[in-house]
C-alpha cells in the first residue's frame, strides 16, 4: 500500500498530477480542494494517498490534509458511492463544510455536488453522522473565540452540536461570551 508520496511535482492537469519520486513519475487523481494549493510545476510536494486497486485499474488518490484522506474513506465504504464520486465530494465542498452539512443535516448542500443526488445524499447524512469528527464542522461555523466559548458552553450544558451550531448561526456576528450564551439558551429553550 502506497500511504505518501513526495517528490517533484511534474505536471497538474485536473484532476491529475504526476509526482516524480526519484525518476519514477506516479499518476495521481486529487480532490479540487488539494489541486489548488499545490506548489508550481518543478517545486516539491507531499501527498498522502489512498491507492485502490480493481481488476481493470490500479489508481492512487491524492490529498494534503489527513482529514481529506479520512474523509474519503469514509465516504467510499457508503453502498453506492465509489472512489471518483467521493472525490467528487471532496472536489465540491471543504471536509469542514461536508462535517457541517452531515451535522446540520443539509441534504441540499449535499445535492449541489455533481454527480450526488437525493437518494444519495439522504445516504450520506445518514451513514456519515459522527463519523467526520464532532468538532470539524461545527468548527466551520464558527467565527471567533467568543463563538468557540459559546459553543463549548451549550455542549457542556447537554446540547448537541447541531443544537450548538443552530443556535450560532442565530447570534450577532460580534456578541460576548455571556450574552451571547443567554440569547442561545433563551433561543434553545423555544
Amino acid at each position: 500500500m502506497i500511504g505518501k508520496l513526495t517528490g517533484t511535482l511534474d505536471d497538474k492537469n485536473p484532476p491529475q498530477v504526476i509526482v516524480d519520486c526519484h525518476g519514477v513519475g506516479y499518476e495521481v487523481l486529487v480532490p479540487m480542494s488539494t489541486f489548488y494549493n499545490l506548489p508550481e510545476l518543478g517545486e516539491r510536494v507531499s501527498l498522502l494517498t489512498h491507492f485502490v486497486v480493481r481488476e481493470d485499474a490500479q489508481i492512487l488518490y491524492g490529498f494534503a490534509t489527513s482529514l481529506e484522506r479520512a474523509a474519503f474513506r469514509e465516504l467510499i465504504k457508503i453502498s453506492g458511492v465509489g472512489p471518483r464520486t467521493a472525490l467528487s465530494v471532496l472536489s465540491g465542498m471543504s471536509v469542514a463544510e461536508l462535517s457541517q452539512a452531515i451535522t446540520l443535516q443539509e441534504g441540499g448542500r449535499l445535492i449541489k455536488v455533481p454527480g450526488i443526488g437525493k437518494k444519495t445524499a439522504e445516504r450520506l447524512l445518514l451513514e456519515l453522522k459522527g463519523k467526520l469528527g464532532p468538532d470539524i464542522g461545527v468548527a466551520a461555523s464558527v467565527a471567533n473565540d467568543s463563538q468557540c466559548d459559546i459553543l463549548q458552553a451549550l455542549l457542556a450544558l447537554g446540547y448537541s452540536d447541531k443544537e450548538g451550531a443552530a443556535a450560532l448561526k442565530a447570534l450577532p456576528q460580534e456578541v460576548g461570551v455571556s450574552e451571547g450564551i443567554r440569547l442561545a439558551l433563551r433561543a434553545l429553550g423555544k
